[in-house]
């Protein structure tokens, strides 16, 4: 089924279970999105490039008419039902956490007067895609569209970010949200997480075409509860140590806050993992300044190589990504027509991406999954290869 058709089924869906009016129903389209420079810095104030993909969470809504909230998933059982006054906290492994909080972020400065009944889809929940911000982002277009509210895309990054932060207990940054709100078609997106400045980098007129080649690992178990937070506290270390030796105990202890010069003349202070983690944020600022030149210029070859190098520095230095997904990568760098890879999302479970020459694409895909599967045949049911593009960023249609 396309986008089109599912779309259209959501809104007859919803309109039938929830006795809205079939014209009232509108859908909103948050895309996944991928990160091809830039892994794991986000979260400390280092540059990040991003692109929203051609597949999506896809949410069809309509006033509810009243201050409930009624929701259900073509991809999960239950329906989800609240009230806007009388918000449930989060629960664990629950579907509904990502309307419960945003309804949470929303009603820290705006008022809501009525909720929202509605039918979600996306088939890419498992893969590092960052489907948690998309479905959060989704919620938040279609809650302030029936109240009325005009927000803008700065602000709905930090409304996403609390549901994540402060509602889910996830500590990352605002990559996700931002390539998901801000990314265009055939555009690279460069974000700065100190700033959240952004600028939108159009493909050069010598770019080489490409297609986006995801494969997905067949592990699927969600984020929290890995230790991605415990990267987080290791690179806070490493901040707290550098920011001490240059004079500066009381600035926030994120990477992003020591300098490239001073971290030079001062990472012999650190060791262990904190040491490691350091290592791997500096050098990817670096690539992605390197990447942009090479993006700028029609690189597609020295673009991928940075990929391939960002993937290498997360296996080593930022340490991520479970025994399958480091294979996936091997399989993936040492295929044909592969222009670069790494791990989507923050690597300990899901999916890894990768650029390839379009006449390739397919038969490169077939020989990634028939070459992991055969490594890993306890996973292969759930394995799976997928070829996309770059889109526009989230909307409501």
């Amino acid at each position: 089924m396309s986008q089109n058709e599912l779309m259209g089924t959501l809104r007859e869906e919803t309109a039938r279970r929830y006795g809205a009016a079939l014209a009232a129903v509108r859908v909103v389209v948050a895309p996944y999105r991928i990160c091809p420079l830039g892994a794991h810095i986000d979260h400390q104030l280092g540059p990040v490039t991003a692109m929203a993909l051609d597949q999506a969470v896809l949410l069809a809504y309509a006033p509810s008419g009243s201050r409930e909230v009624r929701l259900s998933s073509r991809d999960f059982s239950g329906e989800v039902r609240f009230e806007l006054d009388d918000v449930p906290e989060r629960r664990e492994g629950d579907w509904g956490n990502f309307a419960r909080g945003a309804v949470r972020a929303l009603q820290q400065s705006h008022r809501l007067h009525t909720g929202i009944v509605g039918v979600t889809a996306g088939s890419l929940s498992e893969g590092g895609l960052s489907s948690s911000a998309a479905i959060g982002v989704a919620y938040l277009l279609a809650l302030e569209d029936v109240n009325g509210l005009e927000i803008s895309n700065e602000e709905n990054i930090a409304l996403d970010q609390f549901i994540e932060n402060n509602y889910l207990g996830l500590r990352n940054g605002i990559l996700d949200q931002s390539a998901i709100l801000l990314s265009r078609r055939d555009h690279l997106t460069l974000m700065d997480c100190a700033t959240v400045r952004h600028e939108l980098i159009p493909c050069a007129g010598s770019m080489p075409p490409f297609t986006i080649l995801l494969a997905f690992s067949g592990l699927k178990q969600a984020l929290v509860g890995t230790d991605y937070n415990r990267r987080v506290g290791e690179c806070a270390q490493a901040a707290e140590i550098l920011l001490a030796a240059v004079g500066r105990k009381s600035e926030k202890p994120l990477l992003g806050n020591v300098s490239a010069e001073e971290y030079a003349e001062h990472r012999h202070l650190l060791s262990g993992a904190p040491a490691r983690r350091a290592v791997h944020f500096f050098t990817e600022v670096e690539r992605v300044r390197h990447g942009v030149a090479a993006w700028k210029q029609g690189d597609i070859e020295e673009f991928g190589r940075l990929m391939t190098a960002s993937g290498e520095s997360s296996i080593r230095n930022y340490e991520c990504g479970s025994p399958p997904l480091i294979d996936l990568y091997h399989v993936l760098i040492e295929t044909p027509g592969v222009y670069g890879a790494r791990f989507s999302g923050a690597g300990f479970r899901g999916c890894c991406l990768a650029l390839v020459e379009p006449d390739v694409a397919p038969s490169a895909a077939s020989s990634v999954l028939a070459a992991y599967t055969h490594r890993h045949a306890n996973l292969a049911a759930d394995a799976r290869t997928l070829l996309c593009h770059s889109d526009d960023g989230a909307r409501i249609l």
